[in-house]
């Protein structure tokens, strides 16, 4: 995909424009999975939702990512320094202070990834402020780490270039909590579990930013949110694209959240899944 996306994002290869990921957050209302992890690091089907949002990126091309960290950073690193050997076969020769021999070379992925502490109760726009010294190309992706979707970044690239705007948010259709009844006279017609809601858009992450905005939006306050002052002011300003995502697309917010990932990448239907194994 490597010749595809050369062009996309202005002339910058897509493996050189860093992916930001939020990753410090608390996860209060995920308790029954994340009472002792991060919610970036809650699991499905065995990996952490963060390893998924990373794939899903990579799979488009890109390669370097930063996140920032806060609540239990110290067990998001840790999963990182252990990857290629929780992956691999090795021997380790307890006797002496050798690195372990690698037999397998297990999963291998080519990621650059940058670790920056943030904060423990940081908001997030403060968050992305501190990592601006890792935004080294002319522009920057963003994505919160706990949500998924067949979000074809791609196509957010080229709508950010054809806006020639300063950022561009993917708008999602969100899903109701309740089950949608067609019904005609005292007859259910139709019934949906749990309908897409066809009508209004929501912030669904999954952001394109010129490097221009962190100086121009982003202050370091560290009880700033980047949905308030910085995305209220680029909108009134006229400089803020919207790329349109009518597929898929789910938060991790709640338990419920959590159990639908599940049974999707258990199903070996999972719509974020856009890499092969």
């Amino acid at each position: 995909m490597t010749e595809a996306t050369a062009n996309v994002s202005g002339g910058t290869p897509v493996s050189e424009i860093p992916v930001v990921i939020l990753c410090g957050g608390m996860g209060t209302r995920l308790r029954e999975a994340s009472e002792k992890l991060p919610k970036p690091l809650v699991d499905i089907g065995g990996r952490p939702i963060l390893w998924h949002i990373m794939k899903l990126y990579s799979s488009y091309g890109f390669r370097k990512f930063v996140l920032c960290l806060g609540y239990k950073s110290d067990l998001i690193k840790r999963y990182f320094l252990d990857y290629r050997i929780n992956a691999g076969d090795f021997t380790l020769n307890l006797s002496s202070q050798e690195a372990p021999t690698f037999h397998t070379n297990g999963v291998q992925e080519d990621w650059d990834v940058t670790f920056v502490e943030t904060g423990l109760t940081t908001a997030t726009a403060a968050r992305i402020k501190r990592v601006e010294q890792h935004l080294t190309a002319d522009k920057f992706v963003l994505t919160y780490g706990d949500g998924l979707g067949d979000v074809d970044i791609l196509k957010t690239l080229r709508d950010h270039e054809a806006g020639g705007r300063l950022a561009t948010v993917t708008a999602v259709h969100p899903s109701s909590r309740y089950g949608e009844m067609h019904v005609t006279g005292d007859t259910v017609t139709e019934f949906n579990e749990k309908p897409t809601l066809a009508d209004g858009w929501v912030n669904g992450g999954f952001f394109v930013f010129e490097r221009a905005f962190a100086d121009k939006y982003l202050e370091d306050d560290p009880d700033m949110m980047l949905e308030q002052k910085p995305l209220q002011t680029v909108a009134r300003d006229g400089q803020l694209t919207v790329s349109q995502h009518e597929g898929y697309w789910l938060g991790m917010d709640t338990f419920r959240e959590w159990t639908e990932f599940n049974k999707l990448w258990d199903s070996g239907k999972a719509p974020w899944k856009t890499w092969e194994d």
